[in-house]
C-alpha cells in the first residue's frame, strides 16, 4: 500500500505561490503545478505524487530556474523532498530542469534514453540556438523558447533516465508507468496513481513537435480513448488543465 504523507504533510485542497509559480492539489497526494498558458514560452506542467519515502515528480521542468522554482513551491507546501523524477518523454520543455534536481533517481522509457544521449552531446548555447534556427527556420518556435528559458548555460546538461523500463513498471510509491508511444514522441508515457485515480498523460495524444508537423496532423483521438478508464477520475495534459472522466469522454466522444 503506498505510504501517504503524514500529519505534518499538506491539508486536503493544499496550493502554495511563489514568485508566480504555483502548485495545487488535484487529489489526495497528487499536486501539479500548471504550465505556462503562453504556448510561445513552451513550458510544461509538473506533477508530484506526495510519498513519505520521497515524493515523485513527474517531468522536470523546462530549465534548471524552473526546477528550482518547483522545489520552492514543494517546500512550501510541505511536500516530502522529491525521490523519483519521472520523464513523460524526451522532449526539452519535460526534461531540461533534470540538471537542478539533486539526489533523484530519473526513470524513463528505454526509447528515450538514446535520444536524449544524443541531446546531451549537442554544443547547447544561444549561439548554437541561433545557428540551428538559420539552417532550419521551422525550428524557431522551439528554439527561441529554448533561448528564453534558459538564464544561461554553467554546469547545464541533459540527463538521460539512469532507469529505464520497455512496457510498464511500478515504482516503490505505488506510482505506475505506462507506455504508449504515439505520434508526438515514440517514448510517451502515461503515469498512473492509482490510489488517487489520477492519470497523467503529458503529451501523448499531441501531434508531433510544430518542426515535424503536417498540415492534416491532429489529436490522436483514438489514443486518448483508449487511455479513459472507469477507474480514473482526473486525466492530466502537461499543456493544459486536467478534466474529469465525464469530461475526457466528451473530449473522444465527437
Amino acid at each position: 500500500m503506498p505510504a501517504h504523507p503524514g500529519p505534518a504533510g499538506p491539508r486536503t485542497g493544499g496550493r502554495a505561490i511563489i514568485d508566480g509559480i504555483a502548485i495545487r492539489q488535484l487529489a489526495g497526494r497528487v499536486w501539479i503545478s500548471p504550465g505556462d498558458p503562453d504556448p510561445a514560452n513552451v513550458q510544461a506542467g509538473v506533477a508530484v505524487v506526495a510519498d513519505e519515502r520521497g515524493s515523485v515528480v513527474v517531468d522536470a521542468g523546462h530549465s534548471p530556474a524552473h526546477a528550482r522554482e518547483i522545489q520552492a513551491v514543494m517546500r512550501a507546501a510541505g511536500l516530502p523532498p522529491a525521490r523519483w523524477l519521472v520523464y513523460t518523454h524526451h522532449h526539452w520543455d519535460h526534461v531540461w530542469g533534470a540538471c537542478a534536481w539533486p539526489d533523484v533517481e530519473i526513470v524513463g522509457h528505454v526509447a528515450g534514453r538514446e535520444l536524449l544521449r544524443q541531446e546531451a552531446a549537442r554544443p547547447w548555447s544561444h549561439r548554437y540556438l541561433r545557428e540551428q534556427v538559420r539552417a532550419n527556420p521551422r525550428l524557431g518556435p522551439s528554439f527561441r523558447a529554448r533561448a528564453l528559458a534558459m538564464e544561461g548555460w554553467d554546469n547545464f546538461t541533459i540527463l538521460p533516465p539512469g532507469r529505464t523500463f520497455a512496457d510498464e513498471l511500478t515504482l516503490p510509491s505505488g506510482v505506475r508507468l505506462r507506455h504508449v508511444g504515439g505520434a508526438h514522441a515514440p517514448d510517451s508515457t502515461v503515469v498512473y496513481v492509482p490510489d488517487d485515480g489520477v492519470a497523467l498523460l503529458g503529451d501523448c495524444f499531441y501531434p508531433p513537435p510544430a518542426h515535424l508537423r503536417n498540415p492534416d496532423d491532429g489529436l490522436d483521438v483514438a489514443l486518448l480513448r483508449g487511455l479513459i478508464d472507469d477507474d480514473y477520475e482526473w486525466y492530466v495534459q502537461s499543456h493544459g488543465e486536467p478534466v474529469t472522466l465525464a469530461e475526457a469522454r466528451r473530449l473522444v466522444s465527437g
